[in-house]
């Protein structure tokens, strides 16, 4: 009875695998696979809702360049600016229990770790550390509240008219706003101070407590440092409400290229293709 029961067992298996093997049934599977694929593509893969491209300073191509979006840790390109331009970059902080207590991107500061203003501006800006950047708020202006003023009031003497902070590390708030305009304003001036464009070229470095105890190792989230060529900066952002953001920099000879990117889904597959046409095209206008 129990080999008999195998035999049936057997020849049910195989009339099953021959039916999937017809042609019209593969056919239907391969579809259904490839509805399931594409559906997911469609799903997730998403054009930026607005970007700006310069070529040596002048517009090469740009979508909604004056929508106000979230910008993430883009917001940290305005903290670092108002921190240089105070210019105490020796500067002991020591940081603050807030700062400890931040969430998202950071490297795990310590209350009461001492470090100089130049290394947590290297862990701001390269790391994108969102501990770091809030010791630095606290220092120089006593609270976030009022760094945030000071922020919002250099927005407003560089004329940005669509961009507002509400915190100095780009955590999502319905008050933080900017656009790829304002953004390419505001990365500009930075860039003209010596340490900010020294800082967001570098590919990775450590920094270490004033007391000697702590070395932290910072790697630059931007992962066009040191791939893609010509490549100078500036800096990345994400969150759930601000998608992928970027601000990139990168020369080439007697060319250079300015992008900025907001609410992409994939900056490191779009910002190259920009980049890309951007060269490309210039270098096909100069050999005209």
């Amino acid at each position: 009875m129990k080999n008999l029961s195998r035999i049936v067992y057997c020849c049910i298996a195989l009339v099953i695998s021959a039916i999937l093997a017809t042609p019209a049934v593969a056919a239907h599977r391969t579809a259904h696979r490839t509805h399931r694929t594409a559906h997911r593509t469609r799903r997730t893969v998403h054009p930026p809702s607005a970007y700006l491209v310069q070529v040596n300073g002048k517009t090469f191509r740009e979508k909604n360049p004056d929508l106000r979006r979230a910008p993430a840790s883009l917001t940290k390109i305005m903290t670092a600016l108002v921190v240089l331009e105070k210019g105490q970059l020796d500067q002991v902080v020591t940081v603050s229990a807030a700062a400890s207590r931040e969430t998202g991107s950071r490297i795990g500061l310590r209350r009461g770790d001492r470090f100089k203003v130049r290394d947590l501006l290297a862990a701001t800006l390269m790391a994108s550390a969102n501990d770091a950047a809030r010791a630095l708020a606290d220092h120089q202006a006593g609270s976030q509240q009022a760094f945030v003023k000071q922020m919002n009031d250099r927005a407003r003497s560089l004329n940005l008219q669509n961009t507002q902070f509400t915190n100095a590390c780009g955590h999502d708030h319905k008050g933080l706003y900017t656009t790829a305009n304002d953004l390419a304003i505001l990365t500009e001036r930075a860039l003209r101070i010596p340490l900010f464009a020294e800082l967001v070229a570098y590919r990775s470095m450590s920094i270490t407590a004033v007391q000697g105890h702590r070395t932290y190792t910072l790697r630059n989230k931007n992962r066009l440092i040191g791939r893609y060529p010509g490549a100078l900066g500036v800096k990345t952002g994400t969150t759930p409400n601000a998608g992928q953001c970027l601000v990139a920099l990168a020369e080439r000879g007697n060319t250079r290229v300015f992008l900025v990117l907001m609410a992409d889904s994939n900056r490191w597959r779009t910002a190259p293709a920009l980049l890309d046409a951007a060269f490309a095209a210039y270098s096909s206008a100069q050999q005209r």
